[in-house]
């Protein structure tokens, strides 16, 4: 690209970080990094009744969730007030702003008629060359919108998008008490910060025009704006909490991969020819604006779940470990109960049937446990007193492996059905059971192994006393 690439994803304090905000950051991180250019966070916090400093930190905790490291910021409104100060002088020198002291009833008043007449209700102009400059009297500053003319934003998705001038408003961009407005405020840091590019939801496409006219009242260019679609419901409604979980962190909590998620939530508007998992240099590698989608995309829980699937059966063993070992530690389990050769046994064995990290922690549970705890309905299935015999043989017969390898214990089972004429699972659901607790673990052989053949023993033991109980 001709231009040094400089974008900013610029979210309000006044909320969590959902999954609408969550894809406009990755698609201007992703378009940073792709062009080898700047990616800034700007929080926008100057709606000073709803900011709050928890959700601040709740929106960076999810950015470092997610792994974006931003090149500059975070950067806060609320710190910048000085800049806006000094451009609103020079727009009210230039004759580009003026002051108004119509009050708010009167503003609605002038609307009222407007709308009466037919007209675009707005400001109808009355202070621009009317001020006497009384100091007891509160003013605004307002732009002077051009009475004629166009406003075209040319966007990089959408094409041509035009305006007319006469039917946007003469906007405040200073209120009486002094505080700058989000339009004006949105458009002098964009131009402080030298954006080249702004990326963000069709919700915005109605904000444009308005920075535009800031844009060109102190003197500079407009960056170039490319408008995404919204992430709708399966109901095609835009996306809110009846569709599921919004906030970002609260993915997280489910058990979802940062990666997976970064993947899916990309996918929902941008595609590479027809693949569908990626890891987050792939998508670095082939990210381009040109392959963002027009049409709105649909959240889909199910497609959602599969990608988190197909990165936990891929990603590396030990990033996963420690994911897991988080988990364990979270329900008050020590993972060091396992050597680490053995932890990782456990993610290779639960990893193909996992689709969550919480998924892959409640199937690991039982590795994890001093003891075992049963389920009553598996007790009352496969641990029947006719069972006792084949069950304590087994035990027997797996103390006696050495070395205490899924191979070895292979053998001896073979040895106890032969001898008890038995077919594997009736033997191998009653150990299950025994080790366990229930009736779902991977191959009881390999189960056996990771468990270590003291703890396995033990187990088998306290089956045996409870089959025995009178």
């Amino acid at each position: 690209m001709n231009e040094a690439v400089r974008v900013r994803f610029a979210p309000s304090n006044t909320g969590h970080l959902h999954m609408g905000g969550a894809r406009t950051a990755l698609f201007n991180w992703f378009f940073a990094r792709h062009t080898g250019g700047t990616a800034i966070l700007r929080v926008e916090d100057t709606d000073q009744e709803r900011s709050t400093e928890a959700y601040y930190d709740a929106i960076l905790e999810a950015f470092d969730w997610l792994g974006l490291d931003w090149d500059e910021g975070p950067y806060r409104q609320t710190e910048r007030m000085e800049m806006y100060a000094g451009a609103a002088r020079r727009m009210l020198e230039a004759g580009t702003a003026y002051r108004c002291t119509c009050t708010p009833d009167e503003v609605e008043e002038m609307r009222q008629k407007a709308r009466a007449e037919g007209k675009t209700p707005k400001y109808d102009g009355r202070c621009r060359d009317r001020y006497d400059a009384d100091p007891t009297e509160p003013f605004c500053l307002r732009l002077r919108t051009p009475d004629e003319g166009e406003t075209v934003v040319n966007d990089l998705l959408a094409g041509s998008v035009t305006f007319q001038n006469d039917q946007l408003d003469d906007m405040v961009i200073v209120r009486t008490n002094g505080a700058p407005t989000y339009n004006f405020c949105v458009a002098v840091d964009d131009i402080d910060m030298r954006i080249s590019h702004v990326i963000r939801g069709n919700d915005h496409l109605s904000n444009t025009p308005k920075q535009i006219l800031v844009y060109n009242a102190l003197g500079e260019a407009p960056p170039r704006f490319a408008h995404i679609s919204m992430i709708l419901g399966s109901d095609k409604k835009r996306l809110s909490k009846r569709h599921g979980a919004t906030s970002v962190l609260e993915f997280r909590e489910q058990g979802y991969l940062p990666d997976a998620f970064i993947n899916y939530l990309v996918r929902l508007g941008w595609s590479f020819g027809d693949q569908e998992i990626f890891t987050r240099e792939e998508i670095i590698r082939n990210f381009s604006i040109d392959n963002l989608n027009l049409s709105a995309a649909v959240f889909n829980p199910k497609k959602l779940l599969w990608t988190n699937q197909e990165h936990i059966m891929s990603g590396e063993a030990g990033g996963l470990l420690a994911l897991l070992e988080e988990r364990l530690r979270a329900r008050d389990l020590d993972p060091d109960m396992l050597t680490r050769e053995a932890r990782l046994g456990v993610v290779e064995e639960l990893r193909t049937r996992a689709k969550t990290l919480e998924e892959l922690a409640d199937g690991a549970t039982f590795f994890f446990r001093q003891g075992v705890e049963f389920d009553e309905k598996a007790v009352k299935k496969f641990l029947k007193p006719e069972v006792a015999g084949p069950l304590a043989r087994a035990r027997e017969a797996i103390a006696g492996v050495e070395p205490f390898s899924p191979e070895g214990v292979k053998t001896a089972f073979e040895r106890v059905l032969e001898a008890e004429g038995m077919k594997l699972g009736k033997l191998a659901q009653p150990v299950r059971v025994a080790i366990t607790g229930g009736t779902v673990s991977p191959g009881i052989f390999e189960t056996l192994c990771l468990l270590g053949k003291e703890r396995s023993l033990e187990r088998i033991d306290k089956a045996l006393s409870l089959i025995n109980q009178p």
